[in-house]
């Protein structure tokens, strides 16, 4: 098993962050990993992205041409990152801001309102923590136990109010997407 992943949005959604939050969970499976980091000079509002590659072999190189996922928050990273799904991958997108329909139909596609669950939790910068629950609800790359052991370890008991927050985004994206990957799944059966 092998499986690429691509999140992209703005500086300040937590992008680099849910990347290696799902770098950490893969390491404490014990698969290799890698987590790749780009962001703008701007930092904060301007674009950032991360590719993370989970596998239960070595990997080649932590460059994808192609990702079996792409998590888009905003509207230039669904811009850019659309083309780089790979057919019959995953793409998320977050519809609290994007507003455009993606172009591909030869890709499953999963539009949640990220960023709208993350302020009912109570913070939208958890954006990209909501939509990594969608992603490993919809794809099991790992197990969400290692999710939530990674953010325990990460925030650690100095930072409980994140933690708490972090693993309540968590859970609400991962519940969301759950009863639509089931009908991906029945669907494909």
């Amino acid at each position: 098993m092998q499986h690429g992943a691509i999140f992209a949005g703005f500086g300040g959604q937590g992008i680099l962050f849910s990347g290696h939050v799902l770098a950490e969970a893969a390491l404490l499976e014990g698969k290799h990993v890698t987590w790749m980091p780009s962001y703008g000079p701007e930092m904060r509002g301007g674009t950032a992205s991360c590719t993370v590659v989970v596998s239960d072999r070595p990997i080649g190189s932590p460059i994808l041409d192609q990702a079996d996922s792409v998590v888009a928050l905003n509207p230039p990273s669904l811009a850019r990152f659309e083309a780089t799904v790979a057919p019959h991958g995953l793409l998320i997108v977050n519809t609290s801001l994007i507003e455009a329909e993606p172009t591909r139909h030869d890709i499953e596609l999963l539009a949640m309102p990220c960023t709208g669950i993350a302020s009912e939790v109570g913070d939208v910068r958890l954006v990209s923590i909501v939509a990594l629950g969608g992603l490993l609800a919809s794809r099991p790359v790992v197990r969400p136990e290692s999710v939530r052991r990674a953010l325990m370890e990460m925030l650690g008991s100095r930072r409980r109010e994140m933690l708490d927050a972090d693993l309540a985004a968590f859970d609400r994206g991962y519940e969301a997407a759950a009863p639509i990957s089931e009908l991906i799944t029945a669907v494909y059966i």
